[in-house]
């Protein structure tokens, strides 16, 4: 059957969310509002040896609640599991039911989903397997439990979703990557719906140790929810976190065709590599600033348009500045008109998972014309300057709004929104 590229808008018909701060897209938009901290001492292993003893956890979560049965479960590694939950969430919120769909339909409906790490925990879970019993007792399903692209498939398989599929693995951009997927495989044609986002469940010895010794992460252990503070001359690097985000994407037409309710249009994207370092960014920002210019161009809109960023903003001495001095690079005096946000001082860092969090949380500020707060920032740091929304959250209109990941290896990846 012969494709014929997408001459009508994309637009955002589903939202899901599994975070530190709630696990649906009202709790989890409300406490982003309200600027409730997500972060605690970590729960799931033993943190006594370890620099970094806190993180931003998923609380409450039950595989059950989105149909994932015991059995299936033990087949799953976390990450897959909150993929699951979020799909579950955007799929009703759209109103979409895949059996009743034909079978033309589903297969014109895919999948993309992103993760940086995926079956972290399995893979370190089995690697002691391995060495201290041997080969033979390593789990028949550690492999399908581990590689990273399960999610997208148990999606798929999960729901007769016979469209294109796919992980993206970019690192902390692999979010953003997944969501600039399904709209490239939309706008060619090569699919009519898309369920996108990412999914992260790496708050294992292994992971948090390994950003520990890169001196990457908070080490202010004695106050978990003040720890991610970004822009802050006395930050210390990022709280790790957890979860999964994900957008239904379909065609305007087709959407107000079967009385859809639609959240905003995905109007573009831009993509680039700084192509300095595999850990710290370009500190003249150049390759941020490319992306969120391509973003613009590739949705026919002029700097001046953007009211909202929600931006990388990790709390790290190195990436924060460099992202607002990309900005204020690319927009003139203009970016002091825009309202910035760094929504992981709540959340925390989501990883490969953070990209599609943080793109539902752009989406309803769209739709709500509300810029969520940047909480625990006391005192700004040299050359953090632009308008952060410090503390709360602020009301104003929102045509148009972009959300910036970028990711180790000098992966940048910026997404626009604006109303529909």
């Amino acid at each position: 059957m012969a494709t014929t590229p997408a001459t009508d808008a994309i637009v955002v018909t589903g939202l899901g969310a599994i975070t530190p701060i709630g696990n649906s897209v009202d709790a989890f938009w409300s406490n982003l509002l309200t600027g409730t901290s997500g972060a605690g001492r970590i729960t799931k292993f033993d943190s006594s040896d370890f620099r970094t003893k806190i993180a931003c956890e998923v609380n409450d979560f039950d595989p059950a609640a989105y149909g994932i049965d015991p059995k299936s479960a033990r087949r799953q590694d976390v990450f897959s599991q909150f993929a699951l939950a979020v799909a579950h969430q955007a799929l009703h919120d759209a109103g979409l039911v895949p059996q009743e769909l034909t079978e033309t339909e589903r297969n014109r409906f895919g999948v993309v989903f992103g993760t940086g790490i995926g079956g972290g925990t399995m893979f370190m879970n089995q690697a002691e397997v391995n060495y201290e019993r041997g080969p033979r007792r390593i789990s028949p399903f550690f492999v399908p439990m581990m590689i990273s692209n399960m999610a997208a498939g148990l999606i798929a398989m999960e729901h007769g979703l016979g469209g294109p599929n796919h992980c993206t693995v970019s690192a902390c951009a692999s979010g953003n990557d997944a969501i600039a997927d399904g709209l490239m495989l939309l706008q060619q044609g090569q699919a009519d719906r898309m369920l996108v986002g990412g999914t992260e469940a790496s708050l294992n010895e292994l992971c948090l140790g390994g950003f520990g010794a890169m001196r990457a992460l908070s080490t202010r252990n004695e106050d978990p929810q003040t720890a991610s503070r970004p822009f802050d001359k006395d930050r210390d690097g990022f709280v790790a976190g957890e979860g999964a985000g994900a957008l239904v994407l379909e065609r305007r037409d087709a959407a107000e065709a079967r009385g859809a309710r639609i959240y905003a249009e995905l109007c573009g994207f831009g993509k680039s590599n700084d192509a300095h370092h595999f850990a710290a960014p370009d500190p003249e920002g150049n390759g941020a600033m490319r992306a969120m210019e391509q973003a613009l161009q590739s949705s026919n809109l002029d700097l001046e348009a953007v009211d909202h960023i929600n931006m990388h903003a990790t709390s790290t001495p190195a990436g924060d500045p460099v992202e607002s001095n990309a900005i204020k690079k690319l927009f003139g005096d203009h970016a002091y008109d825009i309202s910035c946000s760094a929504t992981k001082s709540m959340t925390g860092h989501l990883l490969g998972a953070a990209g599609a969090i943080e793109a539902v949380a752009t989406v309803l500020a769209v739709v709500d014309d509300q810029v969520p707060p940047t909480i625990n920032t006391q005192n700004l740091d040299e050359g953090c300057d632009l308008d952060y929304t410090l503390h709360e959250s602020a009301s104003r209109p929102v045509n148009v709004a972009l959300a910036n990941a970028f990711g180790f290896g000098g992966h940048n990846t910026t997404l626009a929104f604006r109303k529909a």
